[in-house]
């Protein structure tokens, strides 16, 4: 009886064994949800630049009146250029009216100016849920797939025409009218627009819309890509969330999932983030089963490229995301990746993060590639503070040359961004720091250096007439700042060393350097304005240096954390000494210069309570948010750390 009593009777069922989840994932550390980068460590050599600075003054796409409602971008690359696709609102989200917009770059730094790619669509009187919408309001637009790369080698474009009665309706649950489509030709323009799926199932058709249905075109390659686009059944359905037909187009329903469903988040006329089915994307695992991603953090398996999946289940107990999508990438030396913000509150979304895994399936490191939230320009309904809604390239969109990855978002829903990423993905080097701009013909040079340039601040590699190169960063952003940083190893005893010369700073503006901790503590920070250097972090005590503009200056660091002090030479003399640290750290990390001061903390309310449900509501429109300052324009070189 006692044997027996350790052994499986014969009799016995089989315990049933809980599925494999499609990924797993072990979060090692939290963020801290008073600071927008969460107290995170960085991830190494992540390149930021800004595609489109919305501007109401002055337009960058043209026009009287710019458009400051911009969100929801998608990136490929094809015919050796970047391409950028994203929505564009007069005001604000779910508001007529509405249109979609392109841009293009060869190099990921310099863009197009943007182009109406999906114009605005003038809708016939619609009666939907006790509402009836005038004839000639304009619609609103809604699509989580911007391109298609087809066999054929055609690039098409597609958008979501719908609609919503008031601001507070969602355009994507299944009410609007159709999908449509067009292609990008080499040279850069657009072919015409057609209808490459009716929401037919609402009454919409061929003979009540006002393009076309893609059969009609007499380009027999453009209709063979629709074809191929409408059989790729992984493609598709990216589209399920705006169309939501039940005629068997779709090999799944992707609502339904194991577990409890928010049921507000399929009920017409509730705008809601939360809720499954949406925003899919999808990656190929060594097996060569597709892990599907959707909003929310839901997550299945197909082992035939989308025709079948296992149930889809939620982690989101690990993979806090706050209702911005979740991008998923097979990566070029054959490691994956997840991009999302790692919310600390479920509401605010920031900071940016990317967890790297080696086989698709375990991911456990996490990395801040963007903690940077700058003030919102224009006030808006349902826009959330912070950058959102990340995209890469999908699979078959073309491939960048190098092995980075290439991201794109949206900041506060009005700025449109894309990001360049080392592969391998890491969050600390190994070599000491010597950089000198020498050999470099432009600043995607800085491989291992992390650097954030909005359009209206940014960075170069500039040549003086002895030839020398140097970095020059420049800043006529009246609400944001440049900022490029260089981590390097981690120690308790360091040196560093950089040249800087101030040719332009104006009064009242700055520019700082700062030595950080991996997570975030900031134990030094120096202030360079037109007279002065300052040593003033925390501290009023440290009398400053003078110094004086269009001269180059070198500064040298000694840092002893044991001490937690530091000592600063200005032209090899040391001038201070013993200086104590403005906030406690045990080791450093990062070296930060920055045309602004620092701006990482999270207001306390915002921090505690999280964004307020009518995001970007309670706002005000910034003043001369369009208009640029005088300019700050300061160099670097010859930066050392040992």
């Amino acid at each position: 009886m006692m044997i027996l009593g350790k052994i499986a009777l014969a009799g016995d069922p089989p315990k049933a064994q809980p599925p494999r989840p499609p990924i797993e994932v072990i979060n090692r550390a939290e963020p801290d949800r008073y600071y927008y980068d969460g107290r995170l460590p960085h991830a190494v050599g992540v390149h930021l630049y800004q595609v489109l600075r919305a501007n109401r003054a002055h337009p960058p796409e043209g026009g009287q009146q710019g458009w400051t409602y911009s969100h929801q971008p998608y990136l490929a690359y094809w015919n050796g250029k970047f391409y950028v696709q994203y929505l564009s609102g007069l005001y604000w989200e779910h508001e007529p009216p509405t249109r979609t917009m392109l841009t293009w770059s060869e190099d990921g730094r310099h863009w197009s100016k943007p182009v109406v790619a999906f114009p605005e669509y003038p809708l016939p009187e619609i009666h939907y849920a006790g509402y009836t919408i005038p004839e000639g309001t304009i619609s609103v637009m809604h699509q989580r797939m911007g391109f298609y790369v087809a066999p054929n080698g055609r690039l098409l474009t597609l958008a979501f025409y719908s609609f919503c009665p008031t601001p507070r309706f969602s355009p994507n649950k299944g009410q609007g009218i159709g999908r449509v489509v067009r292609e990008v030709y080499r040279d850069g323009t657009l072919g015409p627009i057609y209808f490459i799926r009716y929401n037919r199932h609402n009454g919409w058709n061929e003979t009540n819309t006002r393009y076309l249905f893609y059969k009609s075109s007499p380009d027999t390659g453009f209709v063979e890509a629709c074809e191929a686009l409408l059989n790729d059944k992984l493609m598709i359905l990216q589209w399920w969330e705006e169309d939501r037909g039940k005629d068997g187009f779709y090999p799944i329903d992707p609502s339904r999932v194991v577990g409890p469903v928010d049921l507000s988040a399929t009920q017409l006329g509730v705008t809601t983030s939360k809720g499954s089915g949406k925003a899919f994307c999808f990656y190929t695992r060594p097996d060569g089963k597709v892990v599907g991603i959707w909003k929310n953090a839901y997550f299945s398996l197909s082992p035939d490229r989308g025709y079948t999946w296992s149930p889809i289940v939620k982690i989101n107990d690990k993979i806090r995301s706050p209702g911005a999508k979740i991008w998923g990438q097979r990566l070029d030396d054959g490691s994956y990746a997840l991009v999302y913000d790692h919310s600390a509150t479920g509401r605010n979304r920031y900071p940016m993060v990317i967890r790297p895994g080696k086989d698709g399936y375990h991911y456990e490191a996490m990395f801040v590639i963007n903690g940077e939230v700058p003030p919102m320009r224009y006030q808006g309904l349902h826009k959330n503070p912070g950058p959102q809604y990340v995209r890469g390239i999908v699979e078959g969109n073309g491939n960048p040359p190098g092995d980075h990855l290439w991201i794109t978002y949206s900041v506060n829903k009005e700025d449109i961004w894309v990001g360049r990423i080392r592969v391998p993905v890491s969050g600390e080097v190994s070599e000491p720091v010597a950089q000198n701009f020498e050999g470099l013909s432009s600043i995607a040079g800085l491989e291992w250096w992390n650097l954030y340039l909005p359009q209206w601040a940014p960075a170069g590699i500039r040549q003086e007439a002895n030839g020398n190169h140097y970095l020059l960063l420049k800043d006529e952003d009246p609400y944001d700042y440049c900022k490029v940083e260089r981590i390097f190893p981690e120690d308790e005893a360091v040196t560093v060393h950089f040249r800087f010369r101030a040719d332009q700073l104006p009064q009242g503006r700055a520019v700082f350097v700062e030595i950080q901790s991996a997570t975030g503590e900031r134990p030094i920070a120096l202030r360079i304005d037109k007279d002065w250097l300052s040593l003033d972090h925390l501290k009023v005590k440290v009398s400053p240096l003078p110094i004086q503009t269009n001269q180059w200056y070198d500064v040298s660091l000694k840092i002893d954390c044991k001490a937690q002090a530091y000592d600063l030479a200005l032209n090899g003399q040391w001038e201070r000494k013993g200086v104590a640290f403005g906030e406690k750290a045990a080791k450093v990390q990062r070296l930060v210069f920055r045309t602004g001061p620092y701006r990482g903390e999270v207001p306390k309310w915002l921090a505690e309570m999280g964004e307020p449900k009518t995001a970007g509501l309670y706002r005000e429109d910034l003043p001369c948010g369009g208009e640029k300052v005088e300019p700050i324009k300061v160099g670097i070189d010859d930066v050392e750390v040992r």
